[in-house]
């Protein structure tokens, strides 16, 4: 027996989160019935479970893709605005329930994780984790130390208090300061609000590592799978 929204991890759906949505949403049956209760259990060698009236069973082989995101694109399926996705890029890749670890917004490039694996997923974007990610950005003007220091103290983003963060200064040129930040949260727009928390402007950003593992050697909107050292380390961040 596991819980429901494990369950549902394992077959590639969604992450754990995203499966207590689909439960609340009551879009999940087992053995026929519509479960809305977030606690329920799954006895996988005997219960039917259904999405969408769609039955789902755990998968037996998960892929795992870096993704160079470029800016100009969502990290959702489609867009009611008719803007580009995500998926418009990985149109050969034929892998079922193939899911975004986490997301980049629109105008923001970089290290984007695709899997269909939602134990990981869950694990890698869960806060309690606290799984770090490195960002290159800049920013309009200079920046003195006392605003680099608030930004490694914690600012205050939507009423809460950022938790502590690396930052160092790349350099300042051309009057744009080209910072290095990491982070182990993944508030909506976080970098973006924490720039703007010390009363400056992102120009450019970008997400370059996830832990140890680094965007390297793939061309905007390209993607590779991941090998299985490379695996096998985000599992055991």
């Amino acid at each position: 027996m596991e819980r429901l929204n494990k369950y549902l991890a394992s077959t590639g759906i969604a992450s754990r989160r995203g499966a207590d949505k689909l439960i609340t949403e009551g879009k999940v049956k087992i053995n026929g019935k519509v479960v809305t209760e977030l606690g329920t259990m799954v006895n996988e060698g005997n219960d039917t479970v259904s999405v969408d009236d769609i039955v789902v069973k755990p998968e037996n082989k998960f892929s795992y893709i870096m993704f160079y995101k470029p800016k100009g694109c969502i990290t959702t399926v489609s867009d009611e605005k008719g803007r580009k996705t995500i998926y418009d890029y990985l149109e050969d890749v034929n892998i079922p329930h193939l899911i975004p670890v986490g997301r980049l917004d629109y105008d923001t490039e970089g290290l984007l994780l695709m899997t269909n694996d939602g134990d990981l997923a869950y694990k890698l974007t869960h806060p309690s984790y606290e799984v770090p990610k490195t960002y290159v950005v800049k920013v309009d003007g200079e920046m003195p130390e006392h605003k680099l220091a608030q930004l490694r103290k914690g600012v205050l983003v939507d009423g809460e208090k950022t938790k502590r963060a690396r930052v160092k200064l790349v350099e300042f040129k051309d009057g744009i300061s080209k910072l290095q930040i990491t982070i182990t949260e993944g508030k909506n727009r976080q970098i973006r609000k924490m720039i703007e928390a010390v009363e400056k402007e992102v120009l450019f950003l970008k997400r370059i590592a996830i832990g140890d593992l680094r965007l390297g050697g793939l061309a905007r909107g390209g993607y590779r799978f991941l090998n299985d050292f490379e695996v096998e380390y985000l599992k055991r961040l």
